[in-house]
């Protein structure tokens, strides 16, 4: 069974974005771009909700073909382009897109489906509408989060509208980049209850 882990950039006060979706607050140099790439290239299938599938499109189907392409563009673009796509959208129509799923209803029996025939994690990368959607549902193992130096004071929050305690177990691969932007790796901890006939979750 694989784990879905949620790849994002956040704010020091947990904002993802700006109020209107900004994302020009991201540090991100080539020291970085490296080591997240290390890390993707370990899988082959990624998570996006809409816009961000997107945004995805329209960037990086040729970014490794432009002539100021940088060697992480040229390599994140190969990985993209055969990566399987999976994208959480209620509102768009099935269309011919390479190696693509789209996933609009029954949004926990998909996951599952997914996870149980995918053997690497699947990265979950940025989207945080369809983040929210995926903690709501208790879809999500695992955070894969860049903290950067900045407070932003308003915007997209990483967590909204959780009703429930999620207890996280810290990993022992915190790394801090040149740029003041800091990694931290979390594990979602699954808590069961029993009960006569097996278990629930607590």
């Amino acid at each position: 069974m694989s784990k879905v882990i949620s790849f994002m950039h956040i704010s020091l006060d947990g904002f993802v974005a700006g109020p209107q979706g900004e994302m020009d607050w991201i540090e991100a140099d080539a020291e970085l771009f490296d080591y997240i790439g290390k890390r993707i290239k370990r899988g082959n299938t990624a998570l996006y909700g809409r816009v961000t599938f997107d945004m995805m499109q329209a960037y990086w189907l040729d970014a490794g073909d432009k002539p100021t392409r940088t060697r992480y563009e040229i390599e994140h673009s190969q990985w993209y382009k055969q990566a399987h796509k999976v994208v959480i959208s209620n509102t768009m129509k099935d269309k011919d897109f390479t190696n693509t799923t789209i996933i609009g209803d029954n949004l926990t029996e998909n996951i599952n489906e997914l996870k149980s025939r995918v053997d690497e994690e699947i990265l979950l990368f940025g989207s945080p509408t369809a983040t929210h959607s995926l903690i709501q549902q208790d879809l999500i193992d695992g955070y894969w989060l860049f903290v950067n130096p900045i407070i932003l004071g308003r915007g997209i929050p990483l967590f909204a509208n959780v009703t429930d305690k999620i207890r996280l177990n810290l990993l022992p691969t915190t790394s801090r980049f040149a740029g003041g932007v800091t990694e931290l790796n979390y594990s979602v901890e699954k808590q069961y209850t029993q009960i006569a006939d097996g278990f629930s979750k607590g």
